[in-house]
């Protein structure tokens, strides 16, 4: 049974396959390709994922593609899929049923509680469902205009930011705050019955079509003068208000019980996810990392495999690394072809040793090996690493490598087994999903990574799912004393996670990179 997974076709566009119940590819469009139509079948991403499960359009037995999924004429996209997929059944998932999916078919747990949160999708922007015996009973609905997601994107406008792109930097920028505005952004996210939000529309001016559209209402709330800028001194605590009242109204709607999952863009939110970890209301807490519109079309494809398949054995959700790899001529040919000079290291552990002696002589390294992440994050196969021994590692990073705002820190990638050495951190982490804090012993050691007083980004490495960067952080460990690396993901600019070897050195040589290494080919400066 071959089944297709297509999700956010409108936005950040990606497909899934689920082949013979085991979970054989995920990529998004825009790692596909740097070209894409919305409203239209993301090709580049379908293509990948049926060349990496092995099959191809005419063995496909089950489409299933997720709401909203066209701005013009359903009937003619269903021609269009019939032409695509000339023998499978065509599955219509709606968009926030596809994120529930998502979340719950992939977890561990055999009932729960799934709570989905984005800006808006076909309509609604939450919803609340029961999940056991693999059904997905709905609770409770949240409807636009009433959403988080969109009140999110109105402050990271008012403070300059990209709406839609940049909430993660209101995010950060938050862990620098206090909660001086929290009550502010409360009176707008007032509860009602159920602790579900109503957001307070005399906060907004609709005729205003830039920072956010705020009323005067709101910049009086703040202290400041109608549609003055926000001074560089209170961003980072209007960022906090925000993010302490989404915290809180978020925690109210979840409500409390064994266990709960979460996806949705709003579910992006690290400090949410960590906020919901501590909160004592959920024995566990899962977030589907994919949490965004791509993760629908992995949802897509659970969802078909459990309801149009009737399938009762759940597909293993072991890991994000879902995207395409690269064989040593494959890479060796596009080294080549950019006339460029490298030396190819025999073993892996030539190549980890390699990369040890890079990272400790204060060098930024960018490690390129297997399949690509799935999601936003980088997760050791599409990583730039850098050890946390170098004084300069994150001002280097951020100044001549992502060209981003200080206040944006790096992950600490280390092994499983020795995280709680020197992390206090949930099993999200795993997947970069949720952030840790420092133990005391070591608050000097990663100074440079700390959000706020004692917060970092954790990812947690197990031998199983990544072993040769498991093997990496072993090295390190062994070598300096502390198997612990900086970790960001792999990109430039903006653009996507690199994929191809192509992208690879494209990103390489216009940065400050020092060291690159791709499968076992080893490029230098």
């Amino acid at each position: 049974m071959n089944i297709v997974g297509l999700g956010g076709l409108l936005n950040d566009a990606a497909c899934a396959v689920v082949k013979d119940g085991e979970l054989a590819a995920a990529v998004e469009q825009k790692k596909a390709a740097r070209r894409f139509q919305p409203g239209q079948i993301p090709m580049d991403a379908l293509g990948a994922c049926l060349k990496i499960s092995g099959i191809g359009a005419g063995d496909v037995d089950v489409a299933a593609i997720v709401r909203p999924f066209t701005w013009g004429s359903e009937a003619a996209f269903h021609l269009i899929l019939r032409e695509t997929f000339p023998r499978a059944e065509v599955v219509v998932v709606e968009h926030h049923t596809a994120h529930a999916a998502s979340a719950y078919y992939a977890s561990p747990f055999e009932s729960a509680t799934v709570l989905t949160l984005d800006r808006a999708g076909d309509y609604r922007c939450g919803t609340r469902w029961r999940a056991d015996n693999l059904g997905l009973t709905l609770e409770k609905e949240l409807y636009a205009p009433d959403s988080l997601g969109e009140l999110y994107g109105r402050v990271t406008e008012l403070l300059g930011f990209q709406p839609k792109a940049d909430e993660h930097k209101v995010q950060w920028l938050s862990t620098y705050g206090d909660d001086r505005f929290a009550d502010v952004f409360r009176q707008i996210v007032t509860t009602g019955q159920g602790g579900w939000p109503r957001l307070d529309r005399s906060f907004f001016d609709e005729g205003r079509h830039s920072a956010g559209g705020f009323s005067v209402r709101f910049y009086r709330a703040l202290g400041l003068s109608d549609q003055q800028p926000v001074p560089e001194d209170l961003r980072a605590k209007v960022a906090a208000g925000l993010q302490r009242a989404v915290e809180q109204t978020v925690l109210e709607m979840a409500g409390q019980g064994e266990n709960l999952c979460l996806a949705g863009g709003l579910a992006l939110n690290v400090l949410l996810v960590a906020a919901l970890e501590r909160s004592g209301r959920w024995r566990r807490v899962f977030v589907q990392p994919a949490a965004g519109n791509a993760g629908t079309a992995l949802g897509a494809a659970l969802y078909a495999w459990h309801h149009a398949c009737g399938a009762t054995r759940r597909v293993r959700f072991e890991t994000l690394c879902l995207g395409a790899e690269f064989s040593a001529e494959q890479i060796k040919q596009v080294l080549e072809n950019c006339k460029l000079r490298f030396r190819y290291l025999l073993t892996s552990d030539e190549a980890v040793q390699t990369a040890v002696r890079e990272l400790q002589d204060q060098k930024l390294v960018a490690w390129m090996h297997g399949r690509t992440e799935f999601g936003p994050r980088a997760l050791g196969n599409r990583s730039i690493l850098a050890s946390p021994l170098n004084p300069y590692s994150t001002e280097n990073l951020n100044l001549y490598v992502k060209h981003r705002e200080p206040f944006r820190k790096f992950a600490a990638s280390v092994p499983e087994e020795a995280a709680s050495e020197y992390f206090e951190v949930g099993p999200n982490a795993k997947f970069l999903a949720t952030v840790g804090r420092v133990r005391p012993a070591h608050r000097q050691v990663f100074q440079s990574a700390i959000l706020g007083e004692d917060l970092v980004r954790v990812h947690t490495v197990s031998r199983q799912e990544n072993p040769l960067f498991w093997e990496l952080l072993q090295a390190a460990g062994a070598s300096a004393g502390l198997p612990v690396l900086y970790n960001t993901s792999f990109n430039l600019f903006g653009d996507p996670l690199v994929s191809t070897p192509r992208d690879a050195v494209r990103s390489f040589y216009s940065s400050g990179i020092d060291t690159m290494f791709v499968g076992n080919f080893l490029l230098e400066k």
